[in-house]
């Protein structure tokens, strides 16, 4: 837990959640700060499993998967090929698109492109969308609705990389699609008190209004249910996941993104929907636990 990307406070709380419900259920846990030396701290601790709570940059994009396999060491959550996919916004909207999955219009801007920007003509229509590739938390997220905050949401989203992603502004209901051992939990929807579900509404609480199951049409509903998992597997996932989608007037959906990791604070989307489907945090850490690849590990 922890880590060194921005979304390490939320790591943290992920973490110490999920270490309070591997003790309560008898197991000998240890919870680890992931800093530069995680190697070293690895080794000395002689680990069976490592159960992930990292959130962003090292530890949901492959990096820290990739050392636990060199370690020989067992571990939660998808695997590295599928982590470092769906932490890349661009690989993942290349996916999606492979499958024919329905996506917003979207567009990958280079740093060194902007030099001319005053003169270059809106690469999409107004309001838009501005994302780094490869945060999580809606870090750096901005919805730019006049020419004139073009300039800002770019600088704001270009300190967390030197590519951004602009996407297609979707008005409509924000849905959340929880995976869970290869089966969709189901949707949840989200009513921000925000422009949009930003890094607040996502862990203030009282900043979102929270309805399970979405409030939609039986089969609309269904159909996001299997989007999720097709995007899910599309990816290659594994173990669980959130599927995050919105639905517009015409009750027609898009995939945003697909979270290997996803928080598990007391606000956090995945527990609440395993808790509304009947499974409580310390059950869901557990068949979280149970995911992992015990037979290849030491």
């Amino acid at each position: 837990m922890g880590g060194l990307s921005s979304e390490r406070e939320i790591s943290l709380k992920s973490g110490a959640a999920i270490s309070a419900a591997l003790a309560r259920l008898g197991y000998h846990q240890i919870p680890i700060d992931v800093d530069h030396d995680i190697a070293l701290t690895l080794r000395r601790e002689h680990i069976d499993v490592a159960f992930i709570a990292l959130h962003g940059r090292y530890g949901e994009d492959g990096a820290i998967q990739g050392l636990l396999e060199i370690m020989h060491i067992p571990y939660t959550g998808s695997k590295l090929t599928a982590s470092a996919v769906a932490m890349d916004k661009i690989a993942t909207d290349g996916l999606l698109k492979a499958r024919k999955l329905p996506v917003p219009k979207t567009l990958v801007l280079r740093q060194t492109e902007t030099r001319h920007l005053e003169t270059m003509p809106l690469p999409l229509q107004l309001p838009f969308v501005v994302k780094p590739v490869s945060e999580g938390s809606s870090v750096g997220v901005s919805i730019v609705k006049t020419a004139s905050e073009i300039k800002a949401a770019l600088a704001h989203a270009f300190r967390f990389g030197d590519k951004v992603l602009l996407q297609s502004y979707i008005s409509g209901k924000e849905i959340h699609v929880g995976i869970l051992d290869e089966k969709p939990l189901g949707a949840i929807e989200i009513k921000s008190k925000g422009a949009f579900y930003d890094y607040d509404a996502k862990y203030v609480p009282g900043m979102s209004e929270h309805l399970f199951p979405a409030p939609l049409p039986p089969e609309v509903y269904q159909h996001l249910l299997d989007l999720a998992l097709q995007a899910h597997q599309a990816l290659g996932c594994s173990g669980y996941s959130r599927v995050d989608l919105l639905i517009d007037s015409d009750m027609k959906p898009y995939i945003l993104e697909i979270n290997t990791l996803p928080g598990m604070t007391e606000t956090s989307l995945m527990p609440e929907m395993a808790r509304k489907c009947g499974i409580d945090f310390d059950t869901l850490v557990e068949q979280i636990l149970n995911t992992a690849d015990i037979e290849h590990g030491d």
